[in-house]
């Protein structure tokens, strides 16, 4: 694993525009593709390798939880567990999510799992592509996210309820309406009908115990951009259980598990000393180099990075009130004062490919930048043929 500076395009910021990127840029650049990361086909082949192995890893952990009863170190809400236990049971369509992995001294270790609204899906899937094909064509990335986002929309085709797919947003963030609306794409690739309605304009019919739309059409199957600890603290959230047509969620209820980084320490309890995992736990006893997470935090907030029972580096956020989890310190590795983490995500029950997210400091953050990779050789596994019409 290689960071290369390079030669930006002339015309990028036209470039990725056309492609529906509208928020590359705010007050810093978010896309930066002034460097790009390069692997070597072996590298890649570990990466993926991982990835399936923590993702099986995490179904069994969320197995374990429900079988032994143990919302309470999640600070999950009593009235919502009737619904994670029955969308486990009945196997309710999930779709995808994001290992945020450390990848150092040919070691592979998980740093957190974005499970159930996973973000820079587009950028992987659809910007840094093209900036390849661009950069050099005979080269090849780690990214079959796209394929497979609509093979995998397609296979669920058959499990949905038969009515309209509707997606859901937060009205006034373009980057999730930009996430939404691609993953929307895919949908339709896949033959669904879809329909996007922002999560403000959803509606409830109290006589027929029904989320309903605009049209005051009932929802019945919905892939959501939001948090499931928002939606069951919104007004209607507690209508979510009242539902009588059974909507399926996407991503479901039972990804609150795996989305809440209690799921560390739990991995760590079931896999200990597993070559993929960093000692994880409650309370900061067994450790003196460690990180502090609140459990439901996002964009880096509320993180606590300390080294010898000293902080070294703390962040500020609105998160912690949930609750901590403790994980051992193992820092990202460092290229000119950049520190990278490597997103390998997970579409259906498959890795589909790597985004990187790079920060000036150890804490990956809302301001650190997106970058593209590239494998150095074109290797067979991952030659992914992809037509422009995308």
């Amino acid at each position: 694993m290689k960071r290369v500076k390079t030669t930006i395009r002339n015309n990028w910021q036209s470039a990725v525009e056309k492609l529906g990127f509208g928020f590359h840029t705010s007050d810093i650049a978010y896309w930066d593709e002034s460097v790009y990361y390069s692997f070597e086909p072996t590298e890649i082949e570990s990466i993926e390798k991982a990835t399936a192995e923590l993702w099986e890893m995490s179904l069994k952990a969320v197995q374990h939880v429900i079988d032994h009863k143990l919302y309470g170190q999640f600070a999950i809400p009593a009235s919502i567990i009737p619904l994670i236990e029955k969308s486990w049971e009945q196997d309710h369509p999930a779709i995808y999510g994001r290992f945020d992995l450390c990848v150092k001294d040919n070691q592979i270790k998980l740093l957190e799992f974005n499970a159930d609204t996973p973000t820079s899906l587009f950028e992987a899937g659809i910007i840094q592509w093209f900036w390849l094909k661009d950069f050099n064509e005979e080269l090849d990335q780690f990214n079959s996210i796209h394929e497979k986002l609509i093979a995998y929309w397609g296979f669920l085709r058959r499990f949905l309820h038969t009515q309209t797919l509707h997606v859901t947003c937060l009205k006034d963030s373009l980057e999730d309406l930009t996430n939404a609306e691609y993953m929307r794409d895919c949908a339709i690739q896949a033959g669904l009908q879809t329909k996007l309605i922002f999560i403000d304009d959803i509606g409830w019919d109290e006589d027929s115990k029904q989320f309903i739309d605009l049209e005051d059409q009932p929802i019945q199957n919905i892939f959501k951009l939001y948090p499931w600890e928002w939606m069951i603290n919104e007004s209607f959230g507690e209508k979510i259980a009242e539902a009588g047509n059974d909507p399926y969620w996407i991503e479901p209820a039972w990804k609150m598990i795996l989305s809440n980084k209690a799921i560390l320490a739990i991995l760590w309890e079931l896999y200990p000393n597993h070559s993929l995992l960093l000692p994880a736990y409650f309370s900061a006893d067994k450790l003196t180099n460690y990180v502090k997470k609140p459990m439901l935090g996002r964009e880096g907030a509320n993180i606590e990075v300390v080294r010898g029972n000293q902080p070294v580096e703390k962040t500020d956020g609105i998160y912690g009130k949930e609750g901590y989890v403790y994980q051992e310190l193992f820092t990202l590795p460092e290229y000119d004062g950049n520190f990278p983490v490597i997103g390998s995500w997970i579409i259906g029950q498959e890795a589909a490919g790597i985004g990187i997210r790079e920060s000036e400091n150890l804490v990956t953050d809302n301001k650190s930048r997106f970058v593209p990779h590239l494998i150095t050789q074109t290797s067979p596994t991952h030659l992914h043929k992809r037509l422009s019409e995308k």
